[in-house]
């Protein structure tokens, strides 16, 4: 799917050697405390280990997980939202979700830009560089609706009354996301894309020796956002990246275990995003491929469908669901067809997260 991640955070946060961790693509990460020139776009899977536990009893040629898209924006700085730093904001405003990646860690060879290391003073600073963007666009909005008003256009008055709420609480350095609003009255930003509306994952940078237990930069990070209802993950980005350069599973985990880690943190921030950007997986299985297909949670069975190929979707008659759990206690389709656990499902069923489905379709 088209749905898309941003990883922001000042320069120097150590988001570029995350993003190269986790992407098909690699950046360049810059040994000092300054921003790249360029936006980079990768395309990373998404770890999915049920995909394995159905292949065993499949054994298909093959196994494709999902995949999202994950853009490094250039890291912003203290006025990035003027000048240059305009086209880094639109690189955002181009993202569905935000992943920031907070300064935690100490290190002489990347000065900080500001002196010293302040994770709560770094959030605030970027921050302020989209609220002040969004602010912009609000007021911009104001004038032209301004106009409507005179004219007497249908909810012209209404949208005012949104569009100045907007307005004085972006100018009391609150962001879009914080703004209480009834879901219908959105429909008069939406044009907008606010920056600091789209929803946001934080993620702590810290050093090695931190990375399952945090340190104090990211105790008080945690404190300054307890009243938030954002994410919070733990992550040592240069132990991740020295985990990246492993060839071997088995390399990966007795390093792993050595660092008292369960699994490298950037699959928990690949899973974390994929679940900010209100995305789950169903499953097809047969002998080619055992794979796993990546819809918005809501969508019908046939809009499911339309994700494999649209002739699915048009020509849909019914799906044949079997739940992931049923399905590897049972062992087999057939097993599950005797158990009554395949379930025939029509065009208003909501695919669960899960779900395993062979779809019927006549086109």
């Amino acid at each position: 799917m088209p749905l898309r991640c941003g990883i922001i955070g000042l320069a120097g946060s150590g988001k570029t050697t995350l993003f190269n961790c986790i992407s098909n693509t690699r950046a360049e990460v810059h040994k000092v405390s300054f921003a790249g020139s360029k936006s980079n776009l990768g395309v990373m899977n998404v770890p999915d280990p049920r995909l394995k536990e159905i292949d065993k009893f499949i054994h298909a040629d093959r196994i494709v997980p999902t995949t999202i898209e994950m853009v490094d924006i250039p890291g912003l700085t203290k006025g990035g939202s003027h000048g240059e730093g305009n086209k880094f904001l639109a690189d955002i405003r181009n993202v569905d979700a935000l992943i920031h990646v907070i300064r935690c860690f100490d290190d002489p060879m990347m000065p900080h830009a500001e002196g010293s290391v302040n994770p709560v003073r770094d959030k605030e600073a970027v921050d302020l560089e989209l609220q002040i963007r969004d602010l912009e666009s609000v007021e911009k909005k104001i004038q032209k609706t301004e106009r409507q008003v005179k004219n007497g256009e249908k909810d012209a008055k209404h949208a005012m009354d949104i569009l100045n709420r907007y307005r004085e609480h972006l100018e009391s350095f609150k962001s879009a996301r914080t703004m209480e609003v009834h879901k219908e009255d959105k429909r008069f930003t939406e044009d907008l894309f606010l920056l600091s509306d789209k929803p946001v994952l934080y993620v702590c940078n810290v050093d090695e020796g931190s990375a399952t237990t945090g340190n104090d930069y990211s105790q008080r990070f945690l404190e300054s956002i307890k009243d938030e209802d954002a994410e919070v993950l733990i992550v040592a980005g240069k132990l991740e990246a020295e985990i990246a350069e492993l060839e071997t599973a088995e390399d990966r985990e007795v390093f792993l275990a050595d660092a008292g880690l369960k699994e490298p943190g950037v699959n928990r921030l690949v899973r974390a995003a994929f679940h900010l950007l209100n995305l789950q997986n169903f499953f097809t299985a047969g002998p080619m491929e055992v794979r796993a297909w990546t819809i918005k949670k809501g969508m019908t069975a046939p809009q499911a469908s339309g994700v494999i190929h649209s002739d699915l979707e048009r020509g849909f008659i019914r799906a044949e669901v079997m739940k992931y759990e049923d399905f590897v206690r049972l062992g087999s389709e057939h097993a599950c067809r005797d158990a009554g656990k395949l379930l025939i499902e029509g065009k208003n069923y909501i695919v669960q997260d899960g779900d395993i489905i062979h779809v019927r379709f006549n086109v």
